[in-house]
């Protein structure tokens, strides 16, 4: 798949990321990581903000936020999201499931939702904040089940490859943010 463990070292694809238990059974799971020379506590209100009409995702905004600019600084009003909060994604809304700052924040579409689709459909994003030499260590998780004809298919070679560029993007911009706030 492309991008599949895009940064990641073995250890950090083999070994368990926050949220791996909110999406039992995927049709896909991998690992993005990226080294960012700042701490924990000054990397996390960046990824706090994320959303559609907050902040962005930090990715190609034409397409995640309908060509709006992500953020390029913290705003103190989008830093109150916590867990069970709900957070805009597009079409389609996120729940934060866990939001324990500076170190750990999953975000889930479906699995326990009271809708059609969303019983279909499990997606979690997980972004864990491990201490580094040079500062912090972001290591991510997605992990995607598509419970209906073919869902396996359109998880592995549809949203894992489009999820990987995206993906891999946020990263760097995050990064690029953080290290020069």
């Amino acid at each position: 798949m492309i991008l599949e463990n895009w940064g990641a070292t073995p250890a950090e694809q083999n070994g368990p990321v926050i949220g791996d238990d909110l999406c039992p059974n995927p049709g896909v799971s991998a690992t993005r990581c990226i080294t960012i020379d700042a701490p924990p506590n000054e990397v996390f209100p960046w990824l706090r903000q994320m959303g559609f009409g907050r902040a962005g995702w930090y990715s190609y905004d034409w397409i995640d936020n309908l060509g709006r600019r992500s953020a390029r600084k913290i705003e103190p009003t989008w830093q109150t999201v916590t867990s069970g909060d709900s957070v805009p994604g597009g079409p389609i809304d996120f729940e934060a499931v866990v939001v324990e700052s500076p170190r750990h924040l999953v975000l889930r579409v479906g699995g326990s939702g009271s809708g059609r689709m969303t019983r279909r459909l499990c997606f979690t994003l997980a972004y864990e904040l491990r201490d580094h030499a040079s500062g912090t260590r972001l290591v991510t998780r997605m992990r995607a089940r598509i419970d209906l004809p073919g869902g396996r298919f359109v998880a592995r070679f549809i949203l894992g490859p489009g999820d990987g560029i995206m993906l891999r993007r946020q990263l760097l911009n995050v990064k690029r943010r953080a290290e020069t706030a």
